[in-house]
Formats: structure tokens, sequence, C-alpha cells
């Protein structure tokens, strides 16, 4: 192990002995002995190179390494040996390198300079790293330079301090105000020892004893001193504390001055930058979404609010109207005044302003005029959410009250319990205010303002057992005594108020006891002077100065500072768990939505309500794009469907009967006349009413079918039929389609033969179309032939054969009398009937002239069919006016005319149509979609099933959990 090993492949490797020098070489190496030396080839040739142009050795009889161990050597600081002389070298070299122990001690000395150079430039490099690493660890705070807005500065100087500090009070003052600790020292050990006097147990001196007589007056008039210092004490206490009340109360209005001033400061620069909205803001949204939620969807709503509760006129909305710092409710003397619930949001801001959620508008609270048009407007708003016959509503008021010095926290306001219903209310209204108190007090996360009015009997309480129900223990119930100064005046033992606020009169617990006074009882009073009052009452008042009462549980003040640390101490303590429910909530809906409305978007039901619109308004605009020929055609057949059987059974019957040409004109032209007086203008607007709704639900009908969506189907519907029942046709054209009926009916000019041929084609289909439904009346009345009889295995009924037989009388006295009038004379039916007779066949009269009605028009239709086929070569007569011929087609004429009435009645409604009507059923249409677009109880009734509620499920869970993750990273942040 004492040789010296050279290994060339990839690095070099110096093995060394125990005695620290190469055993090959006798160089020394300094090192521990067993310690390997790697050194890259690349750095090795270098420094060969550089020791032998240093020290001029020319050997090559010495191993490669030999050069490098003195150079190593050379930098060791390891106690050095002289080298032993190589053999053969005969010592002549050691000699001549022994003279230069001096240069080399010369070269270690300048080299020390180095050292001291590196390690100034090290330590220095060292310490600006370290100094860059700590400051890359602290927070970066360019985010909150919003807190600090740049006018801070500019304010600070404007503001002098000097001026500041001469205003606040001297030491001197401070001191005066500390009270005498060497007096309290004195009298404490005075009353201890009083006290252990009389603890003490010793026995009462005798009587009979003179001195032990005087001994004890001068101990009852040492009482009597030691009482008066006590009381003197306890004036000097409160007469201390009052000291203190006035300068705190004086600093905090310097301090609301100067944050007035900073928030109207950052209040101008609003329009400059966007303002982060404020905490409880970004609260009171969660809370809005939520009672909007509560009312659709069965959740738990576990976030915190302060819930104020308490009888009737016990003066629960005057305690809330204090922390608020204004009279915005509405008040009445005795009568029920809170008919459903409002939410308060307190805040800080420069204004004391107030607004509703779903309003822009700010009501002034520094004005009178503004405060009583809010009291209106709340009353309304109550009035309007109470449904018909009820006297209380669920429905919560939404208003937020901004104001400087105002403590943040979210309170309701809820309808005053009574024990009795009067008249005029709903008979249901206890229960219901009963629901509504206790729906909020079980949230286990809501704070109970529980008010008590302290000017009636504690035993006539109703609330108190109701609150301690909810709250049995008591740790989130804050009890508030009011009109403590009625109660003062009126109780004969001012004991018992100590009783309720120390929580030992009701078997309700609480986190804390407040009395107050919440005003004189007008209701002209200011919350100024409801202030001053108040406090000049409990400075003066025995219950504060006998202890009864301790001044952290007096005046309005302190108990909005500690509902509004409770509210927010609860609010930090249930926030987070809340946010998770609800992300639990949203896990859960969005997987049903995935499992069954995979490939549907999640619309919610006012989403789906602009889809259906659009779908019914292009609907609509579809009817303007229908042919003037479709509208035309449709009027024209609608209107012949209508009139025809009064053309045919009222005018060309009864006229052609007469079997007199110039009778015939005559009866058509007066009928004709009357008819379109009375009648016609009427049917005429009837049709084409009908024919605009029929089209309009056609359209209708024609996109439901090209894949649109079912669940519009019943909203379709009722805007279809509201829109029609809203529309109204116009009545100033029936006086001119009259016009037009009436001059298109007096025309008789037929100018060529087409019309002629036309006319009598509809002649012809119109006669047919008769004579087949006589036909068919005949058939039922004598009921099936031989024929159906035998196939058919019918049989007639009685009254069936006596018609058939009475037929074939009939039949056979028309062949006898081919040109009998339309009316059977009474010869005729005995005749009839008497021929019947023979045949044993009993028939009334009556049924004999009806069944001739009907055989009589089958054999006129018959015969008026035959004189139309005539009349198809009439034409020519006709044009040439030959009176005298025996072809007479005034019927053809009559014809015409009536098919002229109709074409010119058709165009002059289609025009109506396309110009007018279609154009305001369009305008009905996207009035009552509007109308409904507004009511969400009718959208709620016309969009349903799981899939809507599903998607308005999962939107308002949504943006409740990402509004209370807002609000948690502003909290986080405020704290």
């Amino acid at each position: 192990m004492h040789l010296c090993h050279l290994f060339v492949n990839n690095s070099t490797m110096l093995r060394v002995g125990s005695s620290g020098a190469c055993m090959a070489c006798r160089n020394l190496v300094p090192t521990r002995t067993g310690v390997r030396f790697r050194i890259p080839l690349q750095k090795l040739h270098p420094l060969y190179r550089a020791i032998h142009h240093r020290y001029g050795n020319t050997s090559s009889q010495r191993p490669p390494h030999h050069t490098a161990a003195r150079y190593f050597t050379s930098m060791s600081r390891l106690p050095m040996r002289p080298p032993k002389p190589h053999p053969g070298s005969g010592g002549r070299r050691y000699q001549q390198k022994r003279h230069f122990w001096v240069a080399r001690l010369a070269t270690r000395l300048l080299k020390l300079r180095y050292i001291l150079l590196g390690s100034a430039v090290g330590g220095g490099y060292t310490a600006k790293k370290t100094y860059d690493e700590w400051k890359d660890m602290l927070p970066d705070f360019s985010e909150y330079n919003w807190v600090i807005p740049d006018f801070v500065w500019e304010l600070s100087e404007q503001i002098d301090f000097d001026k500041l500090a001469k205003a606040l009070p001297e030491m001197e003052e401070i001191a005066k105000l500390l009270p005498d600790f060497d007096k309290i020292g004195e009298n404490f050990t005075f009353i201890k020892s009083l006290v252990s006097s009389e603890t003490s147990g010793e026995p009462p001196l005798k009587a009979t004893d003179a001195s032990s007589a005087a001994s004890q007056d001068d101990r009852q008039y040492k009482k009597s001193s030691d009482k008066e210092k006590i009381d003197q004490l306890q004036e000097d206490l409160l007469r201390t504390q009052l000291k203190y009340q006035r300068m705190l109360e004086r600093l905090e209005k310097e301090n609301k001055e100067l944050r007035k001033v900073v928030l109207q400061k950052d209040d101008k620069g609003i329009h400059q930058r966007k303002v982060k909205k404020s905490l409880i803001d970004l609260y009171s949204e969660v809370l809005d979404i939520l009672s909007d939620y509560d009312a659709n969807y069965n959740t738990q709503d576990h976030l915190p609010r302060v819930v104020v509760v308490g009888d009737q006129s016990a003066g629960k909305t005057s305690v809330l109207e204090m922390i608020a710092q204004a009279r915005i409710f509405p008040r009445g003397s005795g009568e029920m005044m809170t008919r459903s619930p409002v939410k308060v949001t307190l805040s800080e801001g420069p204004h004391h302003v107030a607004l509703f959620k779903d309003s822009g508008r700010e009501f002034d609270l520094t004005k009178e005029e503004d405060l009583a048009a809010l009291r209106q407007e709340i009353e309304l708003r109550m009035r309007k959410s109470v449904k018909e016959g009820q006297t209380v509503s669920c429905e919560t008021i939404s208003l937020s009250v901004k104001g400087p010095g105002i403590q943040r926290m979210v309170l309701v306001d809820l309808p005053g319990v009574i024990s009795t219903v009067t008249t005029g209310m709903a008979s249901d209204t206890k229960e219901t205010i009963f629901s509504i108190s206790k729906a909020y007090m079980q949230n286990p996360n809501a704070i109970i303002l529980c008010i008590q009015d302290g000017s009636v009997d504690a035993e006539r309480s109703i609330v108190t057992d109701m609150v301690s129900q909810m709250d049995p223990q008591g740790k989130r119930t804050i009890f508030v005594l009011t009109k403590v100064d009625l109660a003062e005046k009126n109780l004969a033992s001012p004991s018992r108020i100590q009783q309720i606020v120390e929580g030992k009169l009701f078997p309700m617990k609480a986190l804390g006891y407040f009395a107050v006074v919440t005003g004189k009882g007008s209701s002209g009073e200011s919350i100024d002077s409801i202030k001053d009052y108040e406090e000049d009452f409990f400075q003066n008042s025995r219950l504060l100065r006998d202890g009864m009462l301790k001044a952290h549980q007096v005046t309005t003040k302190n108990l909005s500072l500690a509902v509004s640390d409770c509210f927010w101490k609860m609010v930090r303590e249930s926030v987070e768990q809340q946010a998770d429910v609800f992300k639990a909530s949203r896990f859960n809906l969005e997987t049903e939505w995935k499992n069954n409305y995979p490939r549907l978007r999640e619309l919610d039901r006012n989403e789906l309500y602009e889809k259906a619109k659009n779908e019914i308004l292009d609907e609509v605009i579809s009817l303007s794009q229908v042919t003037p020929q479709h509208w035309e055609a449709i009027l024209q057949k609608k209107l012949w469907e209508r009139v025809s059987t009064h053309v045919i059974e009222n005018i060309y019957l009864p006229a052609a009967q007469t079997m007199d040409s110039g009778t015939f004109n005559t009866t058509v032209d007066i009928k004709l006349k009357q008819w379109t007086d009375k009648q016609l203008p009427h049917k005429a607007l009837e049709v084409a009413w009908e024919t605009l709704q029929e089209e309009f639900a056609r359209f209708m009908a024609e996109y439901k079918g090209k894949d649109q969506d079912d669940i519009f189907d019943k909203l379709k519907e009722a805007v279809k039929d509201e829109s029609i029942k809203r529309h109204k046709w116009n009545e100033r054209a029936m006086d001119s389609l009259r016009v037009i009926q009436h001059n298109a009916l007096e025309d008789r000019s037929i100018t060529d033969k087409p019309q002629w041929d036309a006319a009598i084609q509809f002649m012809e289909q119109t006669l047919q179309s008769r004579l087949k439904d006589t036909e068919a009346v005949i058939k039922d009345m004598v009921g099936p032939d031989w024929k159906e009889r035998w196939m058919n295995w019918k049989n007639r009924t009685p009254d069936q054969h006596v018609r058939n037989e009475t037929k074939g009388e009939l039949e056979r006295l028309l062949k006898l009398h081919d040109e009998h009038t339309a009316y059977l004379a009474n010869d005729e039916v005995t005749t009839v009937r008497k021929n019947l007779e023979g045949r044993s066949v009993e028939v009334d009269p009556v049924l004999i002239k009806d069944t001739w009605h009907q055989l009589y028009r089958r054999h006129f239709l018959q015969k008026a069919l035959s004189h139309c086929n005539l009349c198809k070569r009439g034409f020519y007569y006709y044009q040439r006016h030959f009176v005298d011929s025996e072809l007479e087609c005034n019927d053809v004429v009559l014809f015409w005319r009536i098919q002229r009435m109709l074409v010119i009645t058709a165009n002059t409604l289609r025009q109506q149509l396309t110009n007018t009507e279609v154009r305001r059923l369009e305008k009905n249409v996207k009035e009552v979609l509007d109308d409904f677009g507004e009511d969400m109880e009718k959208k709620s009734q016309l969009i349903t099933g799981r899939r809507v509620q599903l998607a308005e499920d999962l939107k308002k869970v949504r943006e409740i959990q990402e509004k209370l993750e807002a609000f948690i990273e502003a909290l986080h942040k405020e704290k």
C-alpha cells in the first residue's frame, strides 16, 4: 500500500503512505493517511505546465506528478519536512533550492492580500445575497394600496397636528380625572376592618354596664359615619365614570367627524377608481340570494344574522332605529305596523343614506322629507307583500342603511308577537307570526335580540318563553329591557329591574342583559334628542347610582357595540362551515344534471323564458310572410262556409220558388240588401279574426314539430290565448266593408264567358253539396234500404217504417205534379194520410209535412242542377239581353254576384290583416311576453319540470358559493 499509482484514463489519483510522502518520488503530499485526491486531467495538464515554467523543472527522470505534489505542498498548512535528495543527484540540486526559502516566504506573504481581498468581496456578496433573500421573504403589499388612498397623504398635510394636539386634554386634566388612589385605599382598608369586626363573632356588651353602653353608642355613631363614607365613595366613583364617559364621547365625536371627512374624500374618488364592496355588503348579498333561494328550495340556511323579536309595541323597532341612528320605520299607536320581515344591513359610509336592494334611489336620512318618503315606501312594500285575506307576510324586505359611526351588522325586524287576534286581522295571524319568528330563530347561528317592555309586568311577556324554547342555554340570546324610565317610575321595588337584567326573574338565559331608553314616546322625537334624554336619564337614575345597573349594561350605544361584536364572532365561527355545505350541494346538483341531461345546457327559468320568447316572436313574424293568395283563398273558403246556409235557405230557395223572373230578381235584391246591412259585415270580420287565430296556431304547431323543446308548450299556449283575448278587431273597418259588399252585390254585369262559366261551376258545386246533404237527411229518416238490410243485417225502426211509407206516397204526388209548389195544401195532406191508413199506417200530419219538405228540396235541387247544365250555353242570350228567351239564367247571375262579393270581401279582409291586424297581434304578443316576463309567479307556473328546477338550484348554489368565497377571502384579509 506504499505505492504511488497514476491512472490517466479518467483522472489522476495519488496513493499516499502513512508517512505523508509519496513512496515513489519521496515528495511530501499535503493530505492525511489513506486519502485519495482525484484531479481531472483537463485541469492537471495545465497545472503541470505552470509548475514547470515557474521552477524550471526539465528533468525527465521524475514522474509527471512530482512537481504537482510539490505545488500542493506549498499551499498546505501542515508542518513541512526538508525533502531528501534524489538518489543519484549528489545533493547538489537540494542545496540549490534551500537558497530560495526567502523568495517563497515573500510569495506567501504577498498571497495574504489576495486572500483578504477575496474574503472582503465574498463577504460583501454573501451579505447582499442574504439581504435579497430576506427581502423576498416579505409579502407583497402592493395589492393593499387601495386601503390607503392617495388623498390620505394630501389630507395629512392639510391637518394641523399642533391644533389637534392642543384639542386633546392635557396630562394635568387627565390626572384630575383620575381618582385619589390613596384615599380609595384608606376607604377599602376601613371597610375591610369594619366587615372583619362585624363578622368576628364577639359577644355584645351588656346593657347594664354604663361604659359598655357608651361604647355601643360610639359604635353606632361610627357605623353611621362609615355608611356616609361608603355613600360618598360610591358617588365619587359614579362621578369619575361619568367624567370618563363624557371625555370618551367627546373624543368619539371628534373621531367621527374626522372619519366622515376621510370617507367623503374617498367617496369623491369612486368614479376615478374601482372601489371594492365592503365586507358587510358582500355578506348582505349572500343573505339576499338565500332569502330567494329558500322560498323555492328546501335548504338549511344557517348563516348568522341578528333576529329582533319581541311582543307587539315592546319597542323593538325603536331599538333598531337607535342602532341605525334614523327614524326609518312607520309607526302607529298600539296597532301592528311591522307586517313582514325587514332585513336591515348596517354599514359605515360617508353619508347617512338608505336604499332598497331592488331600487337605485337613495334616501337622505338627514332630511325629514326623505325620511317620510322612506317610511311610506316601507309601509307600501309591506302592504303589497301581504296577500289578500292575510295580515302578515313572510316575504322579506331588504334595506341597507349607511352612515358614519354605524356598527356593521345585519338585523331582521320581525312582526311583534301577539296574544290575541283582534278585529280586522286574519284568524291565523297569531300562528303565522309564531311560525315566522320560529323559522328565523331556529337557525343555530342566528343571534336573538329579545326585546322586553320594561313598563309592563314581566309575567305578561310571551316572547321570553318562545326564545327560551329556541335557545334554552342562552348561547346566542341578548336580552334588552326597554322603557326603563317608565319602569323606574311605575315599579315600587326597583330591585325587580335588577333581577331582570341579572337574569334571575325570567327562566330564559342570555349572553348579556341591557337596559335602554328609546325616547319619551313621541313620534316626532329625533335620534339626537332621544340619545340626550337617554344619557341624562342614566346619569341621574338611582338604578345606576345604587349599583343595580352596571355602566356597560345601559344605553343603546353599548348595546349596538355588543351586538356587533357578537354578530361578527358568530360569522367568523360559522361561515366557512356553511360554505362547505353549499359546496357539497353544488357537487350533488351538478352530478344529477350530468347523469340526467348530459347534452343540454344548464338554462334557468329566465334563460328558458328568453329562448321561448324569441321562438314565439319568430312565429308571429312568420305571419307577415304569408302570401296574399293564401290569405284570400282561406278567407274566401271560410266566408262561404259561414254564409252559404243563409244564402241557400233564405235567399235563393225562396226567390227561386216564385217561378217568375221579375219576382225572383226583386226578392233577391231585397234579401241581399237586408243581409248586407245587418249580418254580412259582422260575419266577414268574425271569419277574418278566426282565420288569423288559426294561422297563428298553425305556425306555432309547425314550429313545435321542428325539434322544439316541449318544455315551452304551456307557455306558448298561454301566450296565444292571452294575445287573442287582448286583441280587438278594428271596428271602424266594418262601415267601409259594408259599402264594398253592397256595391259588389249590386253589380249584375258579367263581362266575359270565363266569369259565366265560373259562376255556373260555383252554382253547380253548391247545389250538388246541398243535394248530397239532403239525400243524407232523407236516408236517416227512412232508414236502410233493402240492400243494406240484407247485406248488413239492419232493420228499420217503426218511425223509419212510417216515414218510408210516407215518402212513397209523397214521391207519387211529385210525379203527378212536377211543377208543384213548396208547400202542401191541407186536402193533399189529408189524401196522403187516408192512403196510408188504408195500408194500416198511422201517420201524423206534422210528419207528412216534414217529410215533404225534404223531398221537395231534393226535387227542387235536382231540377236546379239540370237547369244549371242548360245555362252553360246561355251566356249568349244573357249578353244580348233576350228577355223573351225561354232560357232564363237569373240564378246564375245571383251566384256570380255572391261569388264576386266573396272575392272582393276576401281581398279587403286580407289587406286589413296584413296591413293592420297582424302588426297589432304582434304588438299584443310582445306585450303579453313582457308582462309574463315581469311576473315570476306566472313564469313558475308556465315553465315547470325537474330540469328547470335543477338548473335554477344550480345557478343559485353557484352564486351563493361564489359570494361566500369572496366574503371569506375579504374576511381573512380584514383579520
